[in-house]
């Protein structure tokens, strides 16, 4: 484990690889290694400053910080950022929201970690889907498409779980919207409530 005796050369190698933000498991298979001495690395580079680390088994550069969208997808998998953050995102929602909202298959959780939380909401399994990978540079995270986060949100409404700003109601970006999507992303929840509300909204 020579490379790991060298943390320059271990943060360029994570770089080249677009790894700013990994796994125990993601670490050890770059630099394999027994599993004690790639734990004493990790700790030890934590001290000195190279890593962060933001969960058991979960790290980031901390000369190279990956964005928040990188986190919130890599702090709970599988997930990809909708609800209120990805409406704003897209300029449905006039603010974007305290925290930064996640879907996913597994049970609701929210995070906090320094000034950012991170919250997730459980969907179900077949409505998982709607999402595409957005690449800003070395920056790459999932995120909702417009149509998808509008109808994951309203869902949540639909079932009085939670409730959205109404000054989406006035949006004229909801009129550019595909409904051919939004019909298709609806279908997947089989709510009738949130068919009403879509309805009497485009």
């Amino acid at each position: 484990m020579s490379t790991l005796l060298k943390p320059l050369l271990v943060r360029e190698k994570l770089l080249e690889r677009k790894m700013r933000i990994f796994t125990f498991h993601e670490f050890s298979s770059l630099f394999p290694s027994s599993r004690h001495s790639t734990k004493y690395f990790l700790e030890h580079q934590v001290e000195q400053g190279l890593l962060t680390r933001i969960k058991r088994g979960l790290y980031t550069l901390k000369t190279d910080p990956p964005s928040e969208e990188e986190i919130a997808n890599a702090l709970y998998r599988p997930s990809y950022i909708s609800f209120e953050y990805a409406l704003a995102y897209y300029n449905l929602l006039p603010e974007m929201p305290y925290h930064l909202t996640s879907a996913t298959t597994k049970p609701t959780r929210l995070f906090i970690l320094s000034s950012n939380s991170f919250s997730y909401r459980t969907i179900k399994t077949e409505a998982y889907t709607g999402y595409r990978l957005v690449e800003q540079g070395e920056i790459r995270y999932l995120i909702a498409e417009p149509e998808k986060a509008l109808v994951d949100s309203l869902y949540f409404v639909s079932l009085s779980r939670t409730t959205i700003n109404e000054r989406i109601f006035q949006n004229y970006k909801l009129k550019t919207l595909n409904k051919a999507k939004v019909s298709q992303y609806a279908k997947l929840y089989q709510q009738k409530k949130l068919d009403t509300i879509l309805g009497n909204l485009l």
